[in-house]
């Protein structure tokens, strides 16, 4: 629950005043911007992000932020998305979906990002050796940030998902490598 809630932007709290007293949950979560209250001029002066038809593989172990990223490139933003649960799906699902971009949890069982990215970059470019890709840690450090691009990844996106920024980096990144 945690999880979904950070995702969203927001926090949960508990408190209990002790043992067999109950408990009382409070979940915050923020608004979201009403259309009409936004600044029309910043609306007009850039273009929507447009990632309609693009093929993107996300890999991720959280059953929650799958689906969540799932939706929201789909649903919000046109994209095709293939979701994977494991690296070693990752890797078997890239040669045959050819995806245009990789976005891909670093905290992973059995094979974290890094070593995921590593097995990927060792692939002849026709394999998708060279595919663009964008880690999602919740480890947002200046650290993580090095190791992620050393592993090879071009950019790296907090988990506390914010919706605009994912979808920014990802069509700046396209944009970018010319996909």
């Amino acid at each position: 629950m945690r999880h979904l809630v950070e995702l969203h932007g927001g926090t949960i709290q508990a408190e209990s005043p002790g043992e067999g007293q109950g408990a009382t949950f409070t979940v915050r979560l923020p608004l979201m911007p009403h259309p009409s209250l936004q600044n029309l001029d910043h609306q007009q002066s850039e273009p929507p992000l447009n990632l309609q038809g693009m093929k993107i593989l996300v890999v991720d172990d959280d059953t929650d932020t799958r689906e969540f990223l799932t939706f929201l490139l789909e649903q919000q933003y046109e994209a095709n998305v293939t979701a994977v649960t494991s690296a070693l799906e990752a890797i078997s699902t890239l040669t045959q979906y050819r995806p245009d971009v990789l976005v891909s949890d670093i905290g992973m069982p059995e094979m974290d990002g890094y070593m995921l990215l590593r097995q990927v970059r060792a692939l002849p470019p026709e394999q998708g050796g060279q595919i663009p890709a964008i880690a999602l840690t919740a480890y947002a450090g200046e650290i993580d940030h090095q190791q992620a691009m050393a592993a090879g990844f071009q950019r790296h996106v907090s988990k506390l998902i914010e919706p605009e920024v994912l979808v920014k980096v990802i069509a700046d990144l396209v944009q970018q490598v010319g996909v």
